[in-house]
This record gives C-alpha cells, structure tokens and sequence, in this order.
C-alpha cells in the first residue's frame, strides 16, 4: 500500500471532522487535493529532483494527526526560551498544528495588519483569504496536495498597502506529543503594495524520543514595491523529518531576504518555488545546513524570471561530517522578454569524513539573450594549508578547523538583516561546530554520539 494511502483513508473517514475544525475557504481546496492524491504516484528516490530524497519512506511511518483539534498539555509561552534573547520580537506559536500566541504578542503592532489564525482569518476575511490562499502553491506537489487535504489551520499575516511593520513577527513552531504525530502546517503571508515585514520562524522538538513529521507549505504573495525579510530556523531531532514547500509570488520592485538556517535536524527536503510577476524586483535566496551523524537535508529551488529587470542572488552552503547526507537542486529559468534579468546561484560543501556524500545539480534554463547569468557548484574537504598555516600559530587541530567551517558559513549568516538575529546566529553555529546539543533536546539515536 503507498505511504500516501493511509491519509487518503483517514480523510475519507473524517471529511466532517477534518472540515469543522477549519474554515470553508479552506475546506472548499479540500476535495480537489484528495483527487490529485488518489491518483498520484509518489517520485521514487533518484528520480529527477529526488536523487536523495525518499517520499515513500518519510510518509510511511504510523504517524497521528490531530484531526480532532485535540488541545496538547505544552504551555508554550512557560516551555519555550527564545533562543535569540537580544532579539525583541511579537511572539506567536504553532503547538505541533494548533495556534498560540503570547500574552503580550500584539504590543507594538501597527494598525493596518493582521497576524494570527489562518482559520479565523478565512472566517473574519473569507474574500481575501480567498484571493491568496492555494492559489500560488502547485497543488500536484505531494507536499502541498497533501498539506492542502489535511491543513486545518496557520498562521496568516496581512499587512495592508502602506503598512510598515518595524517590530518582526516570530513564529515558533513547538512539536510535543507522547506519540507518534504528524503536524500539518500552513502559513499564508500577504504583502500589499509599499509595505514591510519581517519574520523568523523557528522549528523546535520538544521530545526527542517521539517520532515526528512536520508537513507545511507556505505562500508568500509580495505586491509592488512591498519589503519582506524571512528567516528560517530549524533545530529539531534526529527522529523529526521535515517537508516544507514555500511559493512565492513577487510582483513590481519588490524585495524579498530569505534565509533558512538548519542547525539540528533529522530528515528535512525544504523547497523553494520563487515567480517573479512584475519588473525591477530582487530575491536573495540564502541557506546553510550542518550536518553529521546520519542527518539528511535536502534543497531543492526553483526560480523562474517571466519579467525584465530583475534579479536573483542565490546561494546554499553545507558542511557534512560522520554519515550525513545533503543534496542541492536548483533551477533559475529565464522566459523570452526577461530583458536585462541578473541570476546568480551558487552551491558550496565541505565534506568532512569517506562517509559522507553530498549531491549538487545547479541549473540555468535561458531563453533570453540580454542577460547576467551565472551558476556553479564546488565541494571538497577543508584547506590543508590552511589548517597548517592556523596551527603555526599555535591553534590545535580542532580549534583550525572549527573556525574554518565558522568562516565557510559567514557570508549565509551576514545577509542576515536583523542585527540581533545575526549576532546570535554567529554564537549558535560556533556551538554547534563545537559539538554542543540542541538546545531543545539532546540527540540519543543509534546513530552515536555528538562530536
């Protein structure tokens, strides 16, 4: 029986559960991600743009879903330490698929704007939520069908034209269960024209015993001349994979920051699906990924250019050590018209052991003669003068190397543009280098201890 069975099945036996606990916009793309997962065949490990990647494997598993709205006993706001201290931000939970918020979440926050329930917004805004949401993820992904047929809920930011948001909005996605669980997530954000926000969004595993998967697809919808800053942190367990599929829609003179950061992970396939829909917008697309044991992190992007002037930057950078795997696909496509388009992508990895394997395909698909457009990949092991020449200066081996992959990783961490943020991303990938736990659980697979 296919992975994707049981869910068809679960859906079948709770269509009026799963649909009262959520809102009608959502409810009305329901049936038709049910039909396209009736009929799909989930992509095989090594198909194209899943060299790594096994779909079938991570659905598998017996995994719970809170189709009942059942409420977890985890006080977030009395269980989560913000990680980022030096940080002020508006702070909102995700309590495996249920929302939350901090007492004093909406201090600071302009009129104009509104962040919270994606169920609530589709009641109180059932028009706009309407407008945005799946109409910008492919459904015939498996992630989004999937997400799509189960999702009962989010978090949904709106910042109306004109609207400035100074403070940024964090969101803390907490998975806590006795259980086997699988946590359905959905984001929508909204930018009308001339507005501007930020957000982080941090992964959390509360107990690293259980088996979890986090399923989400969010869709990010920038109007004309709109500011957007979005930071990804993932700091999860061994035993929690991941599948998150982001879309995003940039319309004229947009510019969009997106940086995702895995520090602690089990089995993680982040995707990023970027269309650019008007001129004179830019996408800097960053990520990092750290990983040893027998870690698994996958990127796939792509990024299509349809208007002229435009720009993309892009760059993804692993270190991989012990039995760790990681993967980098990437396509920036260049329709015919896209004059003067700049598209840089960039892939670079240090592999750190004979066990370790990573596996790059960078890609330009150009169908326009006027433009700037590069990509390129490298992988190898740290500088062996390089490591000589620290040690002549009296730092261990250890110490060498250390700083080395810190220095690798400081250009993903720089474009950060939260001075608060930067800073402790800086302290947070010098630990992990070190060989310190996360900071939400301590890893106990049979994988071997941490370095």
């Amino acid at each position: 029986m296919s992975a994707l069975q049981q869910y068809i099945d679960l859906y079948n036996g709770h269509k009026s559960l799963v649909d009262s606990g959520s809102a009608q916009v959502l409810n009305d793309l329901r049936h038709s991600a049910y039909e396209v997962l009736r009929d799909m065949e989930l992509p095989a490990k090594g198909s194209e743009n899943y060299e790594t990647t096994d779909l079938e494997e991570i659905l598998s598993p017996d995994y719970g879903v809170n189709v009942g709205r059942v409420n977890i006993d985890v006080n977030p706001a009395a269980t989560f330490h913000c990680g980022v201290p030096s940080l002020s931000t508006s702070l909102f939970f995700s309590v495996n698929d249920l929302y939350a918020e901090a007492n004093d979440a909406r201090l600071g926050l302009p009129e104009g704007m509104y962040v919270g329930s994606l169920r609530q917004f589709a009641i109180n805004h059932p028009e706009i939520c309407g407008r945005y949401y799946g109409r910008c993820a492919d459904i015939k992904n498996p992630v989004v069908a999937l997400n799509t047929m189960l999702a009962q809920d989010g978090i949904a930011i709106w910042v109306k034209r004109g609207v400035k948001v100074d403070k940024p909005i964090q969101i803390v996605n907490i998975l806590q269960n006795g259980a086997p669980l699988m946590a359905v997530r959905r984001v929508l954000v909204i930018l009308e024209e001339d507005s501007e926000l930020k957000v982080l969004t941090c992964d959390h595993t509360q107990n690293p015993d259980v088996e979890f998967l986090a399923l989400q697809t969010i869709e990010i919808f920038a109007e004309r001349n709109s500011r957007l800053d979005y930071y990804d942190l993932e700091e999860s367990t061994e035993k929690t994979s991941r599948l998150s599929a982001m879309y995003v829609r940039e319309g004229e003179g947009c510019e969009l920051v997106i940086d995702g950061i895995t520090l602690y992970n089990g089995t993680t396939r982040n995707e990023y699906h970027a269309l650019f829909e008007g001129e004179n917008a830019s996408l800097h697309l960053y990520g990092m990924g750290i990983e040893d044991r027998c870690r698994h992190l996958d990127t796939y992007s792509r990024i299509e250019h349809k208007k002229g002037n435009c720009k993309t930057d892009e760059l993804f950078k692993y270190v991989l050590d012990d039995d760790a795997t990681g993967a980098f696909t990437g396509l920036i496509k260049v329709e015919q018209g896209a004059d003067k388009t700049e598209a840089y992508q960039n892939n670079r990895n240090i592999v750190g052991s004979d066990n370790a394997k990573m596996f790059s395909k960078p890609q330009l698909e150009i169908y326009d003669d006027d433009v700037k457009c590069s990509h390129g990949t490298a992988t190898g092991q740290l500088d062996d003068m390089q490591v000589f020449y620290m040690r002549t200066r009296g730092l261990s081996e250890h110490t060498a190397k250390l700083l080395l992959k810190q220095a690798f990783m400081a250009d993903v961490i720089d474009a950060v543009r939260l001075p608060g943020l930067k800073e402790r991303l800086h302290l947070l990938v010098e630990r992990r280098f070190a060989g310190s736990v996360s900071s939400c659980a301590a890893c106990n697979s049979a994988c071997g201890s941490d370095k």
